[in-house]
């Protein structure tokens, strides 16, 4: 039986053609062997970068300049990065807040100031994302604002935690109706408008319960997996139209309306459980998104992407 050894084997280097090498060789060519082998990786490097293969320089994000973005749910938390990051390098945004008497009015109020001082347009209009009526007007609303659409972002989202046993049928419906029938419903809303273009890019915001749930969490963690599935197949239709439908899956991020009211010790077992020690930010999760609608991610498409620092490892 073979025996594994300590020791690493010392490199061997090419031999000159054309004889059996002895002891002691030099790796060295002869000038003809050497303008051989010069002369074939020209001809490997022709067969390669055929017109089929022949790109342009790959767009940065900060040539997203002048496209349209519309983002769900932005007025706090994950979304509000999102719209902020994608204003700085000149992307108008529409988005839209759920007006139930909260502060989600006057916090969305608030991002609309902040974003027209990015010096881009901004479309803001309340809209429930379970109301597929709604959707229809707010995205027909937002491309005569903005005078298109290029990017969705899915990024509304709520939480209802309990155990399943006592979990209620308003709590299981609200949460699969806003994170998923939300999602599917600015989607197919949306998409009318990317295919006829031939381009877009869609970010839908997971979760790392979409992947691997805890107690607790059954209506959340069946409306992210439900999200991943409708990312991969949203992938599979609009690929062939150039468009890039992608996830993002969240770990526990900080500052966010889910984890406000998340208890202190399960944020502390996250950060133990994390391998960077440490919860995200909005930011962290912001910078991925702009990453997968920049023309840098354009091979990427029914990806899953977790930015949630070592979470699920």
């Amino acid at each position: 039986m073979f025996e594994p050894s300590d020791e690493a084997p010392e490199p061997t280097a090419p031999r000159p053609r054309g004889r059996i090498p002895e002891p002691g060789d030099e790796p060295t060519l002869t000038a003809e062997e050497d303008a051989e082998v010069e002369h074939a990786v020209e001809q490997l490097l022709e067969e390669v970068s055929g017109p089929e293969t022949q790109t342009e320089r790959l767009l940065q994000a900060h040539e997203l300049r002048g496209r349209c973005a519309i983002i769900t749910g932005a007025s706090r938390g994950i979304g509000r990065a999102v719209a902020l990051d994608l204003a700085e390098v000149g992307v108008d945004i529409a988005f839209n807040f759920l007006d139930e008497g909260g502060s989600s009015r006057v916090e969305a109020q608030q991002l609309a100031r902040e974003l027209r001082q990015l010096e881009v347009q901004v479309f803001c209009q309340a809209c429930d994302v379970r109301n597929s009526g709604d959707v229809n007007h707010f995205v027909a609303d937002a491309v005569e604002a903005l005078g298109a659409v290029h990017i969705l972002v899915n990024n509304a989202g709520i939480g209802a935690d309990r155990a399943l046993w006592h979990m209620t049928d308003l709590e299981w419906e609200a949460v699969l109706r806003t994170n998923l029938d939300g999602a599917f419903h600015f989607l197919r809303a949306v998409a009318p408008h990317l295919r006829a273009q031939e381009y877009g890019k869609v970010v839908n915001i997971a979760s790392v319960h979409g992947v691997r749930s805890e107690f607790g969490l059954s209506n959340y963690a069946a409306s992210k997996a439900g999200l991943l599935g409708l990312t991969r197949s949203a992938a599979v239709e609009l690929g062939p139209m150039n468009i890039n439908v992608n996830a993002v899956a969240p770990g526990y991020i900080r500052t966010t309306r889910l984890t406000d009211r998340v208890p202190a010790e399960i944020l502390d077992r996250a950060r133990e459980q994390s391998v960077l020690g440490r919860l995200g930010d909005p930011q962290d999760v912001a910078a991925v998104v702009l990453f997968l609608c920049s023309e840098a991610a354009r091979h990427i498409t029914g990806a899953v992407i977790p930015v949630d620092g070592g979470y699920l490892l």
